[in-house]
C-alpha cells in the first residue's frame, strides 16, 4: 500500500544555484547531497519543521529538460508551502528578495501569495496558512 507522498522534482540551472535558492533563500534544508560521479548529484530539500514532502533538486540531462527549468508546471502553482504565521513568513521572504507576482489574498482554503521560480518561470509555489480540501 502506498503511504505517502515522499518527494517531487524541480529541474534547476544548477545544483549549487538550486540549493543556495532553497537553502538561504526559502530557509530549507538540505537533507541529502550525494556527488553521483560524472557531474550528477542526489540532491534532497525539505521544510526546515521536517514535514511534508522533500523535493529533488536535479539539473537537465539534454536540451528538452533544460527547455522545462523555469516552466515545469505549465504557469500552474507548482507547489504549497504550509505555514503557521503566514505574515512574518511573508514578510521575511520579501526581505530575502522572493519575488512576489500578487499580493496576498484570502481564498476559502486559506491565505496564499505566489512567488516566482528564481529561473524566471511562471509561478513556482505558494505560501498557505491552512490545510484544505475546498
Amino acid at each position: 500500500m502506498i503511504e505517502s507522498l515522499a518527494a517531487v522534482t524541480l529541474l534547476a540551472p544548477t545544483y549549487d544555484e538550486a540549493v543556495g535558492s532553497f537553502r538561504d533563500v526559502l530557509g530549507f534544508k538540505v537533507r541529502k547531497d550525494r556527488d553521483l560521479g560524472a557531474g550528477k548529484r542526489w540532491v534532497v530539500v525539505g521544510a526546515p519543521g521536517g514535514g511534508g514532502a522533500t523535493i529533488v533538486l536535479a539539473v537537465p540531462g539534454d536540451d528538452t529538460q533544460r527547455a522545462r527549468v523555469g516552466d515545469q508546471t505549465g504557469g500552474r502553482v507548482g507547489c504549497f508551502l504550509q505555514t503557521d504565521d503566514f505574515e512574518a513568513d511573508y514578510e521575511k521572504l520579501k526581505g530575502r528578495g522572493v519575488r512576489f507576482l500578487e499580493e496576498p489574498l484570502q481564498e476559502r482554503y486559506g491565505r496564499v501569495v505566489v512567488f516566482a521560480d528564481p529561473w524566471g518561470g511562471r509561478p513556482a509555489a505558494a505560501l498557505r496558512s491552512s490545510l484544505g480540501s475546498r
